[in-house]
């Protein structure tokens, strides 16, 4: 052990401040990307007093969910406005913040080796977990308070530019998609459609296709330079940049999957039913997805949203397991002239090239965060 790794509970203490006189009223939930999220518990009727109030430079962690996902959800708060949490999750913070920053910890807390490491310390008992005691015995490097904010500055560096881009992003979507509303949708009267316009399924407004996997148990035709686009790949953006798998050009060619070119629709058919990703560059598909294909492919995009969102609403009662094609055959939709379509391409082509620069930008400031977090283990003073 290198000498400047100590136990966390050297450093944190637990806090059980409850809700008694019920003046806060903000609950949240931990996610598990180590967020707070929006509580999806419904509390009509549930006594508030109980909950624990949280404080800024406080943690909260739910120790059972090593044992079902394999990651421990444990948030640090940031903001100056109290919230509440549920009553199960233990709450902590640090003694003594000029010997362990609360950031610094964090940190450690996000990397994947720690969540590995809470998992693989579960036992197997129904209401085994990755407990209070646990934690405490667990040892990361405390280099100097210096050193620790140093390290803390980095990061933030970097996740602020990632949040600025988040915006940027979000930005540049809702642009394109007021553009396309404007020119193809507000006004427009299916009843009375001007003069070249047409009503027509949505299969023949564009090309739907499908993908396939290549044999599993071959190991030729896997970890390659194809990215291979599943369901799991889908964005929180519209363009997709990378994939958790990839194959090889022989397994490529021994599958039923073709490779699809940058800027093709995928739209996903089983799991996450209906959920849409551009490719940011060429990507082969498994047979989960379809891809959407036409000439003009940044109309297709939006022409497909609008589509989904329609698809999905008519489906709320039903059971919509999965995607078949004769969905997107009873899915009408108006067809504009192919003139004010290639006109829409020229409008927009910049927006979504530059969603595509900015999105590629953040994926490689997230390495660069994730290589930060990997380094905590081997720092030195």
């Amino acid at each position: 052990m290198r000498k400047n790794y100590k136990p966390i509970g050297d450093h944190i203490k637990r806090v059980e401040k409850r809700n008694t006189d019920l003046k806060v009223t903000k609950l949240l939930g931990l996610s598990m990307t180590k967020e707070f999220r929006e509580t999806t518990s419904n509390v009509v009727g549930t006594d508030m007093s109980v909950y624990k109030v949280m404080s800024k430079y406080q943690f909260a962690c739910d120790f059972m969910s090593p044992i079902r996902v394999n990651k421990l959800p444990v948030v640090l708060k940031l903001d100056d406005e109290p919230n509440l949490v549920s009553p199960a999750y233990p709450v902590f913070e640090v003694k003594d913040k000029n010997a362990l920053d609360p950031e610094y910890l964090m940190m450690w807390f996000r990397r994947p080796e720690f969540d590995r490491y809470a998992t693989f310390k579960c036992d197997a008992a129904i209401r085994g977990g990755y407990d209070w005691e646990e934690l405490c015995e667990t040892l990361i490097p405390v280099p100097t308070i210096n050193k620790q904010r140093e390290i803390v500055a980095e990061y933030n560096t970097i996740q602020s530019r990632i949040n600025l881009n988040r915006q940027l992003i979000q930005k540049l979507e809702e642009a394109a998609q007021t553009i396309y509303r404007e020119w193809f949708v507000d006004g427009v009267d299916v009843e009375n459609l001007p003069e070249g316009w047409s009503e027509k399924p949505f299969t023949e407004v564009v090309k739907l296709s499908g993908g396939g996997t290549p044999d599993t148990n071959n190991e030729s035709y896997w970890n390659g330079d194809i990215p291979f686009f599943t369901p799991a790949d889908v964005a929180n953006s519209y363009y997709s940049i990378s994939t958790e798998k990839r194959i090889t050009e022989t397994g490529l060619k021994n599958s039923s999957t073709k490779l699809y070119p940058k800027n093709t629709v995928f739209v996903t058919a089983r799991g996450t039913v209906g959920a849409i990703s551009i490719a940011g560059y060429e990507m082969a598909m498994n047979q989960s997805c379809y891809a959407i294909t036409a000439e003009h492919p940044f109309y297709v995009h939006q022409l497909s949203l609008g589509t989904m969102i329609k698809l999905k609403n008519e489906a709320v009662g039903a059971v919509f397991g999965a995607l078949v094609t004769k969905d997107f055959d009873a899915q009408m939709v108006i067809d504009p002239p192919i003139e004010l379509k290639e006109k829409f391409e020229k409008e927009v082509f910049r927006l979504y090239e530059y969603l595509l620069l900015k999105t590629t930008e953040n994926q490689k400031l997230s390495e660069l965060k994730d290589l930060l977090l990997s380094k905590l283990a081997t720092i030195e003073n």
